[in-house]
């Protein structure tokens, strides 16, 4: 197996093997790289507490789990092929999600 070393001298990423002495130039200067990416729908569950955010407008929308009538909301586009604006809310009493698309019904997000 090959470990990332560095060629003071000629400022180089190489491979060295720590059991013989075999060495090569990396082709690559990036070592390791980690991406995680998230679904639209995914990013909207990241924040647990949203009622408690002072930045997120509030709207007297009806909740559909509980029927409490104030809501944080806000909007976000997603990817794909059905690249439409989808308002989510967030109910200020029992934390239920949820979306509106295009002015239709609601439908639950968890």
């Amino acid at each position: 197996m090959l470990y990332p070393k560095e060629d003071r001298r000629e400022r180089k990423l190489l491979f060295a093997c720590r059991n013989c002495t075999h060495v090569e130039e990396a082709d690559n200067t990036c070592v390791y790289s980690h991406t995680i990416s998230h679904i639209p729908l995914e990013q909207t569950l990241v924040v647990i507490d949203l009622k408690s955010d002072p930045t997120f407008p509030r709207s007297k929308t009806e909740c559909p789990k509980c029927s409490h009538m104030e809501a944080v909301f806000f909007q976000s586009r997603s990817k794909g092929a059905d690249a439409t604006m989808k308002l989510f809310f967030a109910c200020c009493e029992c934390n239920h999600r949820w979306t509106q698309v295009g002015g239709q019904g609601a439908n639950t997000v968890a």
